[in-house]
């Protein structure tokens, strides 16, 4: 991994890090609802209500959520798939699921865009805009709700989320013992 930096707008706030993954294995991963809570930098995911892999613009996909400020602790997002195009770019617009089903969204959206630097590297760009947020929901949430760090330590969740499993080294037992036997006497 290399360089994080910040960006703050009046309307949205950014954060970028190359990390040493290919851009196609970082998309895999976001594109798992199943791996949001892992890669979340605030401890606000919760476990995917929906586990199905995000395939297409206009998908649905739930997520569990707990937030100390929020009326009841724990609550539902539902999120709307607005950018599908593996192994570029992956976005959202998180709302909320009426009683009756209706989905309303408040406005705020994420996404990753992904860079390749080279075969085995992307340059990944989280981005959180609210610049569509309408001002009744902004006399009562702060926008951005969290720090620019938040996006910064996600995108290092993602990066160890997304990194290959370490192999073993030469001076590990696995690497010298065969399959089904072990490196301890009877």
């Amino acid at each position: 991994m290399t360089r994080s930096v910040h960006i703050v707008d009046q309307e949205n706030v950014s954060a970028t890090l190359a990390i040493a993954v290919p851009a196609a294995r970082v998309f895999k991963v976001l594109a798992d609802p199943t791996n949001h809570s892992a890669i979340d930098g605030t401890g606000w995911v919760q476990e995917a209500a929906d586990r199905a892999p995000l395939t297409e613009v206009g998908q649905i996909f739930r997520i569990g959520m707990y937030h100390p400020g929020h009326p009841d602790g724990n609550y539902q997002m539902a999120n709307k798939v607005q950018v599908l195009d593996p192994p570029r770019a992956i976005g959202w617009l998180p709302g909320t699921e009426k009683g009756d089903g209706h989905l309303e969204f408040g406005g705020w959206s994420w996404r990753y865009d992904l860079a390749p630097l080279g075969p085995s590297e992307t340059e990944v760009t989280l981005t959180y805009d609210w610049s569509a947020v309408p001002q009744f929901i902004r006399e009562y949430l702060q926008f951005p709700p969290f720090g620019p760090e938040h996006l910064t330590n996600s995108l290092h969740h993602l990066a160890e989320l997304a990194a290959p499993p370490s192999r073993p080294t030469p001076s590990s037992p696995s690497a010298h013992t065969a399959p089904g036997h072990s490196t301890t006497p009877d």
